[in-house]
């Protein structure tokens, strides 16, 4: 799709949204700071749409109401007050991709009762997106990263035209059968949600409310199955072969052929939609989009385990509680909590004045950080790997350790050859450091791997004592043959390697395993198990294809 096909497209979208915002419920938006996102965001506020911008830390009582602290303490009994929500907004959810897992749960609950829109504007990186849990409810989705700023505009709207469309929805048809149509393209495009098809359905009879219709056509449902279908999908299937021809109708029926359709008739060719869908999308974006649910869902996604305490980090609903000395307490969310309660406690105790404050009232503030990540890479250096594997193995490593930086994610590297293992490069964020030790790794010699992985044991332990959360990713051919107590016994080296793999897992070190022998090693698979590791086999892998392997691996461990 051309960049001002794409905004024509992204205007459609919008004018779709303002005409039935509760029934697409909202529109994913992932764009970055420039004009073309500053366009659209100014059309979507000259709309009639009530408009109130919200960010990834707004409380839960500024959105669902809560108790008013002044009025509850003046008056001794509980003065309720609404949040945002009950003013029934379109909500513009900035920074969506940081939005987290609670809010994101909240939001969509709010759009199940029929309420909305909102508008999630993603401004994330390759890998974040906002959680699914909100975008599976948002029926539209735009990306305007592609379109450059001499190709987007002002969009001026014909209100009129609008409320006109939106008073004639209510009465479009849609031809029958055309629901079970879109169910089955959905299947076909790999769409599990009941969601998407009845999204893409509200969608079409918008367009044809629109147009001034009061019926379904194939150009409504087509554009609906490209704006809704296009970033759900996990695979684009090709387009079905056409049908062989249908036998000949019998002498004593009339032929048809030559009768206006009925209205209730579906004549979309499953191809027109399927070729609607692969052309709403620029063509790497679904699978940026796939990689960036995996990085979503997956635990060392850039980022460390989650910690929680009372100090620092991003701050969380207080918890009742019980102060131990290390604890503080959160005196509004205590004073809420006792509010109500005035009346009754003052006539319980009419000898005590002010304020009455028990223990069960205390709230305890609450916060959340994440431990920065280390990525341990373990490379097998010896005579079994052969120089030009060792030679893939770097550049790999070299590809991951950029990534790695541009995630500010701490890097180690530990090679193990000949009679033991050596800890190359000690964590740190130095890219030249990793590369330059990296470039110097020799190769040859016995395969001491108990001995790697031993070095890697002790490191993470260490790392863990710093606040790290180590991630291991080990890049061997499995034919370990040095014990750890130095001997050439290749079933004893075996053992120690599982029994540290084993410390490894107990440690719960997530990791990845690539088996970069020419045949897979049954042993190498043993192994990974043993680590609790996901485990691939890469035998004729060039160096990005073993840097993309280890990347979603990391991603997903």
């Amino acid at each position: 799709m051309s960049a001002s096909l794409a905004w024509a497209h992204a205007e459609t979208a919008v004018i779709l949204l303002a005409i039935d915002p509760q029934g697409l419920g909202g529109l994913w938006l992932r764009a970055r700071t420039g004009p073309a996102r500053d366009r659209l965001v100014a059309g979507l506020q000259s709309l009639p749409l009530p408009l109130r911008r919200i960010h990834p830390a707004i409380t839960d009582d500024a959105l669902f109401g809560g108790i008013d602290l002044s009025a509850s303490l003046a008056t001794g009994a509980k003065v309720l007050v609404g949040g945002l929500l009950a003013q029934h907004p379109a909500l513009l959810l900035t920074m969506a991709e940081r939005a987290p897992a609670g809010l994101a749960t909240r939001l969509g609950q709010w759009l199940d009762t029929g309420a909305g829109p909102v508008i999630a504007l993603d401004e994330g990186t390759e890998d974040e997106i906002p959680p699914p849990a909100l975008t599976e409810r948002l029926a539209l989705f735009l990306d305007l990263d592609p379109i450059a700023p001499s190709q987007s505009r002002t969009m001026p709207w014909d209100i009129g035209r609008l409320a006109a469309a939106r008073e004639r929805l209510p009465f479009v048809e849609t031809p029958k059968d055309i629901l079970l149509q879109l169910v089955k393209l959905a299947a076909e495009l790999g769409i599990t949600s009941l969601r998407a098809p009845l999204f893409a359905l509200a969608a079409a009879r918008a367009s044809a409310a629109f147009r001034g219709a009061l019926l379904v056509t194939a150009e409504d449902v087509s554009l609906a199955a490209g704006l809704v279908f296009a970033h759900r999908a996990t695979h684009l299937p090709q387009a079905a072969q056409d049908p062989p021809p249908p036998p000949p109708p019998p002498e004593d029926q009339p032929d048809q052929n030559g009768e206006q359709s009925s209205p209730g008739d579906s004549t979309i060719p499953d191809d027109v939609l399927l070729e609607a869908v692969k052309a709403a999308l620029p063509p790497d974006v679904l699978g940026r989009l796939a990689a960036a649910r995996a990085a979503r869902g997956a635990r060392g996604s850039g980022s460390g385990d989650v910690q929680r305490g009372n100090r620092r980090g991003r701050p969380l609903p207080p918890r009742a509680g019980h102060p131990d000395g290390q604890a503080r307490i959160d005196p509004v969310a205590t004073l809420r909590a006792a509010a109500p309660w005035q009346t009754i406690r003052a006539r319980l105790a009419p000898d005590r004045s002010g304020l009455h404050v028990r223990p069960s009232d205390i709230r305890l503030r609450r916060f959340e950080e994440r431990s920065d990540r280390l990525l341990i890479f373990v490379v097998d250096a010896s005579g079994s790997s052969a120089l030009a594997r060792l030679a893939e193995a770097k550049g790999a490593v070299e590809l991951l350790l950029a990534e790695a930086y541009a995630r500010r994610d701490h890097v180690a590297l530990v090679a193990f050859r000949g009679k033991g293992a050596d800890l190359l490069l000690p964590p740190t964020r130095s890219l030249v450091q990793a590369k330059r030790r990296l470039a110097g790794l020799p190769g040859g010699g016995a395969t001491p791997l108990a001995h790697g992985l031993a070095a890697t044991l002790d490191l993470s332990r260490h790392a863990r004592g710093r606040g790290l959360t180590p991630t291991l990713a080990l890049l061997t051919d499995g034919r370990g043959n040095i014990a750890l107590d130095g001997s050439a016994n290749r079933a004893q080296a075996a053992e120690d390697a599982r029994k540290t793999a084993r410390a490894l897992a107990a440690l719960r070190v997530p990791g990845v395993v690539i088996d970069t022998a020419m045949r897979p090693q049954p042993d190498l698979r043993a192994l990974a198990d043993a680590l609790q590791a996901l485990y691939l086999a890469l035998p004729r892998a060039d160096s990005r294809r073993l840097a993309g392997a280890l990347s979603g691996a990391l991603n997903a461990a």
